[in-house]
């Protein structure tokens, strides 16, 4: 059995006349918490949408669990949690859970426990329309946790969270990846690095490095990931 959860082959991304991804090839392992950081505009939500079969104009390979990204047979094993919540704001936190779990065919014991995981106990019965962006964007990832997916998709889950809830969720997603899954997070908060098995930095549509941190400490001779950023970004500017 293969121990690769994502494999990309030349992905390019056109956008209008813009490619806005360029030719990227990449390979994420299985039951590991991969961190995808970059700036604003570097690529990292294309990059997930693409992976998740939800972004046009996609050009290369991209496979999933060993299938083409974006098939039905991979609709209830892979989760998506996107930037914006995507959650019913006229509905409870409770609501939404079980509305999503009918369609998953989940019992409500898996509610609980996603309620339990991002931090909302006592918050069942409040509309969402109630809540602040950080809760909403919890309840977004608790619906995203139900069904126990294979592979977790989530762009920037930790904006607007405090330092105590970051840190717990941190420590969910590699709970969560010991038990099996691949976590694919995107940040453009580069102290996050820290958090992760393993690096995929982004700039500009394109892949700078893949590799875990101490690697790449020792490879650009510094010591902290924005640091490294920053060195990788000169070198590639005096290969040109």
């Amino acid at each position: 059995m293969s121990n690769i959860s994502i494999e990309i082959g030349n992905l390019r991304v056109v956008r209008g006349k813009s490619e806005v991804l360029h030719g990227i090839d990449l390979q994420i392992a299985k039951g590991k918490v991969t961190g995808l950081l970059g700036p604003s505009g570097s690529g990292k939500t294309t990059l997930m949408r693409a992976i998740v079969g939800v972004q046009k104009g996609v050009e290369g390979k991209i496979a999933v669990l060993g299938i083409a990204a974006g098939s039905r047979a991979l609709d209830r094993r892979v989760a998506y949690d996107t930037q914006a919540a995507s959650v019913f704001d006229d509905l409870t936190v409770s609501q939404n859970l079980s509305y999503a779990a009918r369609i998953l065919g989940v019992q409500k014991a898996a509610i609980d426990e996603a309620i339990e995981a991002v931090g909302l106990v006592g918050f069942e019965k409040q509309l969402v329309s109630n809540l602040s962006g950080g809760q909403r964007n919890r309840v977004s990832l608790a619906v995203a946790l139900l069904g126990k997916p294979e592979l977790i998709v989530l762009d920037e889950p930790t904006v607007g969270l405090d330092p105590v809830l970051r840190r717990d969720l941190w420590n969910l997603f590699h709970k969560l990846a010991q038990n099996g899954a691949t976590i694919l997070v995107s940040s453009h908060v580069m102290d996050e690095a820290e958090r992760c098995d393993s690096l995929v930095l982004m700039r500009e549509g394109r892949v700078l490095a893949h590799e875990t941190l101490s690697s790449l400490l020792s490879k650009t001779k510094t010591e902290s990931a924005e640091d490294a950023f920053l060195a990788l970004i000169e070198s590639e500017g005096e290969s040109k």
